[in-house]
């Protein structure tokens, strides 16, 4: 056994020579008597002496054609299969929740990635013999798809009725699903993608009223309000956003100002005769957002800090003898601001509570001139800025909520606002800086040129020191790519301060991979007092709110709601835009409003809102309990609705929390407060090979339809099919950012290329394939110590591929695998066989036990690599079973525990420390020759 465990790498080349001293071969090329007339008959046939061998022999191709095979095999891997042990298996059910991608434009390499992993969670759970669920889906509303519909047909919105920009969205949505679903079959993806009920879409009927019955079990438990308040507005979604539809960019750009407003009396007595004596007491102010200005309704200080009175002695026109207010512990900071000065007076904040102030335009023509007050705030900070800040309810959260709190804010009309739907002024700013000075704003981007153009009043007004541009951290909208602003409007909430805590205790019973970001979850639920749902489009679900015409109060309770909800139940959510308002009021409300001689139709209308799509995609938990695999289904103690749900780190702002919150917001005071998952998932971004973020504008994006079906220019961009980039997806440590590029895709196909070949190895030796007879195996108890040890490390494999497997770290599986073929197999077992295996006689005892091993190993190989290469796993089951069956229909049944022999591992090791150098005494020994 040792001599064979040593012996050098068998060559088929120069055959007779090589063999003619081995007694077991010698008897070939005996040259008796009786013989040589045969002999002579060898010398004219080239293959005589490989015809006495036992060479390899297999259909299975070296090289594949990937997409020949990936074809050949898909529907019986994917589609097929999917049916087949929904309606076969007989296992405990698992349950994969799939959130839906936005069904817009061709695939990404993270929803490649994204669907893989899924796929090889489902794949493993079917080899354990579980029923997996696994129902795709698409997220068909929202702001993008109107934008497309909108850009195809070369029309502007106001072009359009609601009905027909709605129909024209429900085609674009529906034309973008098909398209996605080809692209994800293409992947290798087991689900059942033609069947209508194992898919779904958020725009499907059935989905939609059921979104709308979560929200009116909101509504009922008092989650549901509207309000006018500051918002994120997107002037290029014009939409209202949620806190986690916002992207933070650290590089945005602003061109800050700082100015001042005169002051007209105060209560200080410290103030009191500077304001005697000085022309210009002035309070000293900076703002990021100048073109909030023009809604500015107060200045806060803090009530404990110190502030300084200080006189300019500068010779800028600007401070030239001005007297300003700024706080003591920002002096030093402002030097470059406020040039030179001498102090005159310091004052508490406390003292400042009171003062009174002029509006900062209220010297141009028929300006608003009534004063303004200073107030106490602990929002103001010494840490930046003066230590005064412009208070503008409207734009800001933290202004909006001291004015609320000091009463300040009773209604609508209380707040001022002079922004409209585009982000631009409206004419209501006239209000402010009067008439004439109003055409310089109204029309004008806030963002833009409408803030270029208050600054510009600022300077006419001399209330401006200076303009100093910054780069700071400022929310975009994350679909558009576009600054968005913070205003008034009207809009619905959900509060969430209500169930938060519930929230919170439902999330302590889910699993986290990795667990670190449990934290981020946690995080985002606990820093959210209300969600806004609300949004300003079409294409949505609608928000069924009625409204009285004459005083726009909403009318939205449970028994309203039953009523409309019965009849979008019968018409479908598009007759909320089409159809009468007379038929959503109901029969009691109807009659009274005729009863009052009021005309239905003039007294109320409906309301245009629509939800935010991440209360669509986070009501899909609700889909699992109607298909009968929900919390308890089948009898079995299933305390979730989904077992697993994956998708990447940025849902832990979105879906991940829409669906947890819409689960606890929705559930009845009776049920216990639970998660609808109970594990969570967590994948990073896709980076390209220099671990740079994929764009256009960079020309670094690797489609993943390129990866499978190669480019215009093969040899720079190979068609590998989808195995090798499944395999990427495996090797990659997924909970972290990860990259590919050509350097990573060529090493996951020579990784691929080991594990195919090691495969025809086996399929090219073992009996009865390729119509060699089938050998009897060879007993554990009979094998040699080489065929103990290797089984010993398939044994050990395979506990390490289950264990990766069990706990989701394919890196683990991946890395295994390819060690094992790679070095176990290609490098050291196949090398030192296949002397045995190609001289030995066919039944012989000691061929038998290598040719007993192979098909453990093949058995156990292509198990474990079917999850991750179910192509590959198909194509060898076929090629060794040849009887039209998935290499999927049979459970992963391990190996049993007495493979594992840790002496001969030991006994091994020892000859393994020899070979190294005897192969390379025998290399050299070559190389003299």
């Amino acid at each position: 056994m040792l001599r064979r465990t040593l012996r050098p790498a068998f060559r088929t080349y120069n055959l007779q020579a090589k063999y003619s001293k081995w007694p077991s071969l010698r008897r070939c090329y005996a040259t008796s008597p009786e013989s040589e007339s045969k002999a002579q008959q060898a010398k004219l046939d080239s293959k005589a002496f490989a015809k006495t061998l036992q060479l390899p022999g297999t259909s299975f191709p070296l090289w594949a054609n990937a997409k020949e095979v990936e074809d050949k095999y898909r529907d019986l891997t994917c589609d097929s299969l999917y049916r087949w042990q929904w309606e076969n298996n007989e296992g405990p059910l698992f349950v994969f929740h799939d959130g839906p991608p936005y069904a817009n434009g061709d695939l990404h390499m993270g929803h490649a990635l994204n669907k893989v992993l899924k796929d090889m969670i489902n794949r493993f759970h079917l080899l354990e013999g579980r029923r997996v669920h696994y129902v795709p889906g698409w997220d068909c509303h929202g702001l993008p798809i109107e934008n497309k519909t909108l850009k195809d047909l070369k029309v502007h919105v106001s072009q359009m009725t609601p009905s027909e920009i709605r129909k024209a969205c429900q085609a674009t949505a529906s034309k973008e699903v098909e398209s996605q679903k080809a692209q994800f079959r293409t992947l290798g993806i087991m689900a059942d993608w033609d069947s209508h009920e194992r898919t779904y879409r958020t725009l499907d009927h059935k989905y939609e009223m059921r979104q709308l019955r979560i929200f009116q079990k909101m509504v009922e438990k008092g989650l549901i309000y509207r309000h006018y308040r500051p918002v994120h507005y997107s002037p290029s979604s014009l939409s209202a956003l949620a806190e986690a539809e916002l992207v933070y960019k650290d590089d945005h750009v602003s061109h800050s100002v700082y100015v001042t407003f005169d002051l007209e009396s105060s209560p200080s007595e410290a103030l009191q005769p500077i304001l005697a004596s000085q022309p210009h007491v002035k309070l000293f102010v900076w703002t990021t957002t100048p073109w909030t200005l023009t809604a500015n309704m107060g200045v806060a200080v803090h009530p404990d800090l110190v502030y300084t009175v200080v006189k300019s002695t500068s010779e800028e026109e600007a401070l030239q003898n001005t007297v300003f207010i700024v706080a003591q512990d920002r002096l030093e900071h402002l030097d470059d601001i406020t040039g030179p000065f001498e102090v005159l007076a310091q004052v508490p904040g406390s003292d400042l509570v009171g003062t009174l102030y002029r509006p900062i335009f209220g010297t141009l023509p028929n300006a608003s001139t009534a004063p303004l007050e200073v107030i106490p705030s602990s929002h103001v900070t010494s840490e930046s800025g003066t230590g005064l800040v412009h208070c503008a309810p409207a734009h800001g959260t933290e202004d909006y909520q001291v004015f609320k709190a000091l009463g300040r804010i009773s209604n609508t009309n209380n707040m001022l606002c002079h922004v409209g739907r585009a982000g631009e002024f409206t004419e209501a700013v006239a209000e402010v800086v009067g008439n004439d000075s109003a055409e310089k704003l109204v029309k004008k981007s806030v963002l833009k040129e409408g803030s270029k153009a208050a600054v510009d009043l600022l300077r006419d007004v001399g209330q401006l020191v200076k303009i100093k541009r910054i780069k700071h951290r400022y929310p975009y909208d994350w679909k558009t790519d576009q600054p968005i602003i913070l205003t008034a409007t009207s809009q619905w909430f959900a509060n969430l301060d209500n169930i938060k805590d519930d929230a919170l205790e439902a999330l302590q019973e889910v699993a986290f991979i990795p667990p670190v970001s449990r934290n981020r979850l946690e995080a985002f639920v606990k820093s959210r007092s209300e969600w806004c749902i609300s949004r300003q489009r079409v294409w949505g679900v609608p928000i069924p709110a009625l409204y009285e015409s004459s005083t726009d109060k909403a009318i939205l309770d449970s028994t309203t709601l039953d009523h409309i909800l019965s009849v979008l139940e019968e018409k479908g959510t598009g007759h909320w835009w089409s159809g009468p308002v007379e038929d959503f009021l109901p029969p009691a409300l109807l009659e009274s409003t005729r009863t009052q001689g009021l005309n239905p139709s003039e007294a109320f209308y409906k309301g245009t809102d629509t939800m935010d799509v991440w209360f669509d995609s986070g009501s899909s938990w609700s889909m699992l309990p109607e298909m009968g695999v929900g919390r308890n289904a089948e009898g079995e103690a299933r305390w979730h609705h989904a077992d697993v749900c994956l998708e990447g780190s940025d849902q832990h702002r979105g879906w991940f929390q829409s669906q947890l919150l819409t689960a606890v917001g929705s559930a009845s005071e009776a049920e216990k407060t639970s998660s609808p998952y109970n594990m969570l998932i967590t994948h990073g971004m896709v980076l390209d090979e220099k671990g740079r973020k994929m764009s256009k504008s960079l020309g670094n994006i690797v489609s993943p339809l390129t990866v499978i079906n190669g480019g215009k220019d093969k040899t720079k961009e190979p068609a590998y099919g989808a195995d090798i980039l499944r395999l990427w997806a495996a090797t990659v440590e997924y909970w972290r950012d990860m990259s590919i590029g050509p350097t990573v895709l060529a090493q996951s196909a020579e990784s691929y290329r080991k594990i195919r070949n090691s495969a025809r190895f086996c399929l090219g030796n073992m009996g009865g394939v390729a119509g060699r007879p089938t050998l009897e195996k060879v007993p554990r108890a009979q094998l040699n110590l080489t065929e103990r040890y290797i089984m010993h490390e398939l044994y050990t494999l395979e506990q390490t591929v289950l264990d990766g497997y069990t706990t989701y770290n394919f890196a683990k599986v991946a890395n295994a695998l390819t060690h094992f073929t790679n070095i176990t197999l290609s490098s050291f077992y196949f090398d030192i066989t296949k002397d045995c295996l190609y001289a030995d006689p066919v039944d012989g005892p000691t061929r038998r036990g290598v040719v007993t091993v192979l098909e453990h190993i093949l058995s156990s190989l292509t198990k474990m690599i079917a999850p991750i290469l179910p192509h590959l796993a198909e194509e060898i089951h076929a090629t060794w079973k040849g009887d039209g069956t998935s290499a999927f229909m049979t459970p992963w049944t391990p190996l049993d525990t007495q493979w594992s022999d840790p002496q001969a591992a030991k006994q091994m090791d020892l000859y393994m420390q020899l070979r190294s150098p005897v192969l390379s005494l025998l290399e050299q020994a070559r190389m003299k020759k």
